[in-house]
């Protein structure tokens, strides 16, 4: 059974910058793309970002480009969100998950299938 454990939330001015850390077990973490999700109060979950497998491809929204930066360390099974140049519209609960399928890119909900219980970061102004 895969286990997803988020880290490093919490309340940081605007302009500020924070690390998440996500560490997974259950499944050969190398060979699954990870994503990181948000949920803003009132509002639906929405893609951040998305690492393969390998750590050699990545991808973003438009709205965290530039500023946030997604990277992974296999041999410790564990994922990160480097968060700079943070903005109160960044505030949300963050999630991390796994991909549905080995070696396949996931963007979207539907390709992951396993997720953190999420870490909550406030960004105030």
């Amino acid at each position: 059974q895969v286990q997803l454990v988020e880290s490093g939330g919490g309340l940081v001015q605007a302009g500020g910058s924070l690390r998440l850390s996500c560490a997974a077990s259950g499944r050969t973490f190398n060979k699954y793309s990870m994503g990181w999700f948000r949920q803003a109060p009132g509002k639906e979950r929405e893609f951040v970002a998305t690492i393969s497998w390998g750590g050699t491809d990545t991808y973003y929204a438009d709205s965290v480009k530039g500023r946030f930066t997604i990277s992974r360390d296999n041999a410790k099974n564990t994922v990160y969100l480097q968060m700079n140049s943070l903005k109160p519209e960044d505030t949300a609960v963050y999630y991390c998950a796994v991909a549905r399928y080995s070696h396949t890119l996931a963007y979207s909900d539907s390709s992951y299938d396993a997720w953190g219980q999420g870490t909550r970061v406030t960004v105030s102004s």
